[in-house]
């Protein structure tokens, strides 16, 4: 009898070697998003800056999964980010109040 093939089964190099290239892939796709984002501000397209944004964000949250961070963990380190930059008084913070309006952002989700 002939043994079958299943797709599921791949050999640990196999598993390896697309995830590592998976990887890579998101670094591009990060690298290219902030080429996006540069065009997008260069003609001033709120659009295109908004959507270049997002995806980075996207492909940042998924490059972070793919590393072993999972999403809450990576949330949960945003905001103790946030809150050492208030603590240490962050520009952004003194002249915008950016750092606590993020905060609240992300503790609000």
């Amino acid at each position: 009898m002939r043994e079958r093939f299943d797709v599921n089964k791949v050999s640990p190099e196999v598993d390896l070697a697309k995830r590592a290239k998976v990887i890579e892939w998101l670094k591009t796709e990060v690298v290219d998003q902030v080429s996006r984002l540069f065009k997008g501000l260069w003609e001033g397209s709120t659009a295109k800056i908004t959507d270049s944004l997002a995806s980075m964000i996207v492909s940042c949250y998924i490059l972070g999964r793919r590393l072993g961070v999972p999403y809450h963990s990576l949330d949960d380190a945003i905001v103790d980010k946030l809150k050492k930059h208030k603590e240490e008084g962050h520009q952004l913070e003194d002249w915008y109040q950016d750092i606590s309006t993020l905060e609240n952002h992300m503790r609000k989700r």
